[in-house]
């Protein structure tokens, strides 16, 4: 069975870790590759890891970004692991213009169920790959910042760094 490659990466808003199968990723965040690794499903992380000082399409999409091209994000291949809905969710997740955000009543909205609004935000507190699948565009109704994973300082800093604040 192939390991899974994990690399890490500067950026204006920490460290991002990352882990990928060849170019698909599977997982990202701003805490710990630890994190990212308990967070994963046990037959994924099975696999057993190793570490790459860059990921193919990954990291290129990802220093771009950090560079100021801030739309190709939606380049990276991803799978998770989810429900119908969940992955209803994160996919219209991905189709958010950069610079807008919506809330969580337009996100079940989208994801073909207007009256899922708690399962929207599980939807965004289960996304492994963030900022990739920008659950940090995913706000209240009314437009309160709600919450964010990897703390309110870094939603703040992506939502500035993309023109949404």
């Amino acid at each position: 069975m192939k390991k899974l490659a994990t690399a890490i990466h500067p950026s204006p808003f920490g460290k991002l870790y990352l882990i990928a199968d060849d170019d698909v990723l599977l997982a990202a965040g701003f805490r710990s590759l630890e994190d990212l690794i308990q967070r994963l499903p046990e037959d994924v992380a099975e696999r057993g890891f190793k570490r790459a000082s860059s990921i193919a399409t990954v990291s290129e999409v990802w220093s771009a970004y950090c560079d100021g091209d801030i739309r190709g994000l939606t380049k990276v291949r991803w799978s998770q692991a989810g429900g119908n809905f969940t992955q209803k969710a994160w996919k219209a997740m991905t189709k958010i213009p950069v610079g807008k955000t919506i809330s969580y009543a337009e996100l079940a909205t989208q994801s073909g169920s207007p009256a899922a609004v708690r399962a929207a935000g599980s939807a965004c507190s289960s996304n492994l790959i963030a900022p990739f699948i920008p659950c940090h565009r995913i706000v209240r109704t009314g437009g309160a910042l709600g919450g964010y994973g990897y703390g309110l300082p870094t939603k703040i800093a992506l939502l500035e760094f993309e023109g949404a604040l």
